[in-house]
């Protein structure tokens, strides 16, 4: 898939979902990807389901317009909230995040599995549904962990502030037991390092960005082959670059924030007022 023509769309709240975005480029290294952080409106954790819908559907349209062939929606919160919303008004494929409750029940040995999330995240329909479907007789402790949104968008992964608050929220979870703790939030695994030197080895922690990833392949090898070119194809030769970044918050702050977390120096670019 080297030289794949095939253009995707992402976007979160904000500058979370870059992990979700660096399995993305190793599932489809030849693909084009436009990522759009919402850092204007960020977080969405403590949004209401109708302002979070009508975010992602403006992100979506301005990532179809860019020529987007796939949306990958990089926020927990936002699946909950606009999921549906967005499949049944795009005829492109929509994938989704959620906790990954099905493969941390899984590795449990302990019977016990913590969740750190958005309470909007927690609070959902389609994480009770999760639950339902897939918690068995393993006991779920949920924790809310508002704050550790705000200071990943900071850049602050290793501060003071950012140990304060994951001591905070994972201190309750271990003291019921908790074994594998569930990073459902795409900011979290960002904070992954950290965690985990502050919960030990012995804890498995658990992310879905992988799945999802490979969920994307799966999705664009039946629905969108190699040979369907882009709504807006680039040559091969002189192609710029494989990756855009856009900002509906400040682009400065937002190129700075998101060259540390891509791992190499980008350009985010300001969205454009209507979709702001």
């Amino acid at each position: 898939m080297e030289n794949d023509s095939r253009i995707i769309g992402v976007f979160d709240s904000g500058v979370g979902g870059l992990s979700v975005l660096h399995h993305i480029r190793a599932a489809l290294p030849g693909a084009r990807l436009i990522y759009v952080a919402d850092s204007a409106h960020v977080p969405y954790g403590d949004k209401s389901p109708a302002y979070i819908e009508a975010r992602s559907l403006a992100l979506a349209r301005f990532l179809v317009g860019q020529g987007a062939q796939a949306i990958v929606i990089a926020c927990n919160t936002a699946t909950a909230a606009a999921v549906s919303s967005l499949r049944s008004r795009f005829g492109i494929p929509i994938v989704a995040m959620e906790p990954a409750v099905k493969p941390a029940v899984a590795a449990t040995k302990s019977g016990v599995v913590g969740v750190l999330a958005t309470i909007g995240t927690l609070e959902s329909a389609r994480f009770a549904a999760l639950l339902e479907k897939y918690a068995g007789d393993v006991e779920i402790v949920t924790q809310g962990c508002p704050g550790l949104v705000e200071q990943v968008e900071l850049g602050e992964l290793h501060s003071a502030r950012t140990r304060e608050l994951i001591e905070r929220y994972t201190a309750p979870l271990l003291a019921r037991g908790a074994d594998t703790l569930i990073l459902g939030c795409t900011h979290y695994p960002f904070l992954a390092p950290l965690i985990r030197e502050m919960v030990g080895d012995s804890i498995a922690l658990v992310d879905t960005g992988a799945a999802v990833a490979r969920q994307l392949q799966r999705r664009i090898q039946a629905e969108l082959p190699a040979r369907q070119l882009s709504v807006h194809p680039e040559p091969a030769e002189g192609r710029t670059t494989s990756e855009q970044f856009f900002t509906s918050g400040d682009a400065e702050q937002a190129t700075r924030i998101m060259s540390l977390l891509w791992g190499k120096q980008i350009v985010a670019q300001q969205l454009p007022q209507e979709f702001i």
